[in-house]
């Protein structure tokens, strides 16, 4: 019989597709938006952190696709009295990726689409790492009161170290707090960041919240520019798509003399 799969991860989603997976999809969160055409009549059965688990029942899946860090325990335990096969991923550094394609192969028997996916992303990991971009610091910002960032502990961090964007604060840590702490307006001064990082997402930062950066105490002269958060903080297919958007977005930066 063939895998009837529910995903409760967006870039897990994506990633299924990218494995030829779509037909066995029959459920996924109401953020998995890529790819959109493809994604269009799948059912939604909530967002990530809260489902519809009768919804979800309905569906009678045989697989559940989760991510350790984003998804909550409880709620994958209660799927798991009905779901007959969970499959929870742990995507932390950058080459954690390598490992998620082969466990989706081995999984769902996708091995050939893995290795292409591997092949794929250590191509484009291996461009950037010729790169040999000078180190800078960055403040990457992911929400808006209370301001929030992201420690070096994170995917994002890994990803924006690839092209030698090096997050502050350092801070390491295995908790949420310790990885994606608040800021106080008197810290990003103390911070002494090169450049502000806005992140699409989660928080939609435009180009007018610079204006808010910059109003903050001895952060007038620090430069402020939009990033993808998609590209930055999505792993699986979308990291290789990721890795290519950083060394563009490295480059504009370069240009500018940042």
């Amino acid at each position: 019989m063939a895998a009837r799969i529910v995903s409760l991860v967006p870039s897990l989603t994506e990633l299924l597709c990218s494995m030829g997976l779509r037909p066995q999809l029959v459920g996924r969160t109401g953020f998995c938006v890529h790819p959109r055409a493809e994604l269009a009549d799948v059912p939604k059965v909530g967002g990530t952190k809260a489902v519809d688990i009768e919804r979800i029942r309905a569906l009678a899946p045989t697989h559940l696709v989760v991510s350790k860090e984003e998804n909550q325990a409880p709620v994958v335990a209660e799927l798991a009295s009905f779901i007959p096969q969970i499959v929870v991923t742990d995507v932390i550094s950058l080459a954690d990726n390598i490992a998620l394609y082969r466990q989706i192969g081995d999984v769902f028997d996708r091995h050939a689409e893995a290795t292409r996916l591997v092949a794929q992303f250590e191509q484009a990991r291996a461009r950037l790492l010729s790169r040999q971009d000078l180190p800078l610091g960055v403040l990457y910002l992911i929400w808006k009161s209370p301001w929030m960032t992201v420690t070096r502990n994170t995917f994002i961090s890994q990803m924006l170290d690839a092209v030698g964007l090096q997050t502050v604060p350092a801070v390491d840590g295995v908790s949420d707090a310790a990885r994606y702490p608040v800021l106080a307006d008197e810290a990003f001064g103390d911070l002494a960041p090169q450049v502000v990082l806005l992140s699409t997402e989660p928080y939609r930062f435009t180009a007018r919240h610079a204006a808010d950066v910059g109003s903050l105490p001895d952060m007038g002269s620090v430069p402020c520019r939009l990033i993808d958060g998609e590209m930055t903080s999505w792993y699986g297919s979308r990291a290789i798509a990721g890795l290519n958007y950083l060394g563009e977005f490295r480059d504009a930066l370069n240009q500018e003399h940042v």
